[in-house]
This record gives C-alpha cells, sequence and structure tokens, in this order.
C-alpha cells in the first residue's frame, strides 16, 4: 500500500515534452505544474472544482487539476495554457480573448481557454448555447461571459479558417 508521504518517480508529458519528476503520492495535480514543473499560468481558484481556474487538458479531456493526484497523469499527455502559444505566434483563442476584451482581471483567462479549446477539438463550430453550456464549470467574477463568448467564436471561426465576425464587421464598417 502506497502511504500519502511516500515519493514516487512519474513522467508525464508537458506541451509536447516528456518531464520526469519524482513527487509525494499526495501531490495535487495543481501544485505538480506549478510548483514541480513552474508552469504559473494554471492558476489556483478554489481547491473545491467548482471554479475552473486549474483547467488543463489531459489526454485529450479538460479537467479540473486540482481535483486529481499528480500521479494519476502518470505516462500521459498534458497540455497547459503555456502549451497553446507556437513560435511566438498566440493560439486563436488566446487572440480571441485579447481581440473580444473577454478578461478583465484575468484570473479565470486560463481555465477558461482550456475549457474552450476542449470544447473546440469535440465540436469545432458550437452555437453560443453550445458555447455557455461548454464553460458552464468555468466561474469568471468580472466580465458577464458575453465578451468570453465572442472571443471564443472568434477562436473557433480562425481555426475553421475563416474570418472572424468581429474583423468581418470591422471591415465592412
Amino acid at each position: 500500500m502506497i502511504t500519502p508521504q511516500e515519493r514516487l518517480t512519474i513522467t508525464v508529458t508537458v506541451n509536447g515534452q516528456p518531464r520526469t519528476a519524482e513527487v509525494e503520492a499526495r501531490l495535487l495535480l495543481v501544485h505538480f505544474i506549478r510548483e514541480t514543473l513552474g508552469l504559473t499560468g494554471t492558476h489556483i481558484g478554489c481547491d473545491t472544482s467548482n471554479c475552473g481556474a486549474c483547467t488543463v487538458i489531459l489526454n485529450g479531456q479538460n479537467v479540473k487539476s486540482c481535483t486529481l493526484l499528480a500521479v494519476q497523469a502518470d505516462g500521459g499527455e498534458l497540455l497547459t495554457i503555456e502549451g497553446l502559444e507556437q513560435n511566438g505566434q498566440l493560439h486563436p483563442l488566446q487572440e480571441g480573448f485579447w481581440q473580444e476584451h473577454g478578461l478583465q482581471c484575468g484570473f479565470c483567462t486560463p481555465g477558461m481557454i482550456m475549457t474552450a479549446k476542449a470544447l473546440l477539438d469535440q465540436n469545432p463550430n458550437p452555437t453560443e448555447a453550445e458555447i455557455r453550456l461548454g464553460i458552464s464549470g468555468n466561474l469568471c467574477r468580472c466580465t458577464g461571459y458575453v465578451n468570453i463568448v465572442k472571443a471564443i467564436q472568434y477562436g473557433a471561426a480562425k481555426l475553421r479558417g475563416e474570418a472572424p465576425a468581429s474583423t468581418q464587421e470591422a471591415t465592412h464598417a
């Protein structure tokens, strides 16, 4: 039987790079990401899985990293907010949050973007209602969600190779 204080060696592919570390069996995935790996874009909000600020993608599924142990990710593929930007270019969802003012304080933004990415991976052309349902496990205390939905629609359009609605409107103004 493994005790909570026992140390185990895990290997996780994080943002495309294999990472190996020795961790306590009781270490939460969110603390592994932030403290062991030094990737502080994943936020700790409520520690009860209510807010979604700690959302990451593990093996293709969005998960709240405050509810999983790091050892549960052993052998898995983990994508954090830091892994979205490629070659100095923002991911279309990150760009959408910037262009559509989908953030204010920004605390929920990494988790919201990761949740939106998982949604768009499953459904590249969601309706507004599907977007709202998809992000319903993530709380934002600042924006009122209107611009978050617009940001996700923007990112979805770019990922489909289409001009985002706001860009189209701006060119016709």
